[in-house]
């Protein structure tokens, strides 16, 4: 109940808290575009006027990009099984988050989504109620589903939709930290193939910063999960894993995340937890701390900041915020303006870039990617996206 009875008044337990009264009523409504005023605009938006535009569709499907909303509509699509820090909290509780992603398309691209919330967290159900609801979208992003069935519903869909589909807990954040970590290195002086990172993770986010790195040519990187460095010797290896271990950690490295640390030049956090003050104190000097876990990051940012040259976390009220909302809606404004059919790894690289680029010669240790509000962003992603698509061949036109 959100509210309790005492005597004749009664208290709103929900009343003190701001974010509450935001959220009051949902976050989202939708609004026609022609207002309706007569019987004529009646018949037009409705019977028998809409029977000829759907006649026409009938005949030629191509004409739904211009007749409907569908191209520019975006699904934000969600079991609820790892939620922000919360984790599985399943398909009611996440809602809210996904009408908060629907407002940052609207607010940020200026695309229009809806907030989708699956009661199924079997693979098989996921994939098939997508198909089943894509003719309604222009694109797909996927939203806190857990590792590893995130993986395969994201190549799934990829593989049968002609529509954008990302996986944005993935690669959203992929996109910003190479964007970070590129401006974070010309802080240090040091090109990205000199640099050995250190990824603790091995989920959604941490498979795809490892992947987006490795295609911007870092030096070397070796992956953690909770039981130690991936390595060959591991038996005990998902597929996933599997190829980050044909792809990563070249000296075949084993023990812990925290022994790798020493003398390494990145430490990319993105598993929760704790990282010992001794383990930052023996990476390399100049050293760069990522330590994105939320609420609490993995290292405290202000010991670490006695040790490393730029640190950044996933935290708002501190310098260097890595954000996806600074990837996530230029990404698909750009694909769609664009037409394009996917989202590819070359158009990720060019987002990475893209907002590198708006932090240009400002770039600072407490400055290494722009702020979330930075209203720039969004269109400079967008016109990197879109001419990666149409350079790739990967669009309609």
């Amino acid at each position: 109940m959100g509210s309790v009875q005492s005597g004749t008044d009664t208290f709103d337990r929900f009343s003190d808290d701001p974010a509450f009264a935001v959220h009051e009523g949902g976050k989202l409504t939708v609004q026609p575009t022609s207002a309706i005023t007569s019987i004529a605009d009646l018949a037009l938006t409705y019977t028998p006027g809409v029977a000829r535009v759907s006649s026409a569709i009938a005949a030629e499907p191509e004409l739904a990009r211009r007749f409907t909303w569908a191209p520019r509509v975006v699904a934000v699509v969600s079991d609820g099984t790892a939620v922000l820090g919360l984790g599985d909290i399943g398909p009611t509780a996440s809602l809210p988050v996904m009408e908060g992603k629907a407002c940052l398309f609207r607010e940020f691209g200026g695309l229009d989504s809806v907030p989708i919330v699956l009661s199924t967290t079997d693979v098989e159900e996921i994939v098939a109620t997508v198909l089943a609801i894509a003719p309604s979208f222009g694109g797909i992003n996927l939203e806190d589903i857990s590792a590893p069935r995130c993986f395969e519903i994201e190549s799934r869909l990829r593989e049968q939709l002609p529509i954008p589909v990302m996986h944005d807990d993935q690669h959203g954040t992929a996109i910003v930290v190479l964007a970070a970590l590129r401006n974070a290195a010309k802080v240090v002086g040091r090109p990205l193939a000199d640099l050995r990172v250190v990824v603790s993770g091995a989920g959604a986010a941490g498979v795809a910063c490892t992947k987006i790195l490795l295609e911007a040519g870092i030096g070397e990187i070796a992956v953690a999960d909770s039981k130690g460095l991936l390595h060959a010797g591991r038996e005990d290896l998902t597929e996933t894993k599997q190829w980050l271990v044909q792809h990563t950690n070249p000296e075949g490295r084993s023990g812990t995340m925290v022994e790798a640390l020493a003398g390494a030049d990145v430490y990319l956090g993105l598993s929760g937890g704790s990282v010992p003050e001794e383990a930052i104190a023996a990476m390399a000097p100049g050293c760069i701390v990522f330590s994105l876990a939320n609420p609490t990051p993995e290292v405290d940012p202000v010991m670490a900041a006695t040790y490393a040259a730029v640190v950044a976390t996933g935290r708002s009220d501190l310098a260097n915020q890595i954000n996806n909302v600074l990837a996530f809606p230029g990404v698909f404004r750009g694909a769609i303006d664009a037409g394009a059919t996917r989202i590819t790894e070359g158009m990720k690289l060019a987002a990475a870039t893209a907002i590198a680029d708006v932090v240009g010669d400002d770039v600072r240790a407490d400055f290494i990617v722009p702020s979330p509000l930075d209203r720039r962003v969004a269109e400079a992603v967008a016109a990197a996206v879109g001419a990666a698509a149409r350079a790739e061949g990967v669009t309609r036109d």
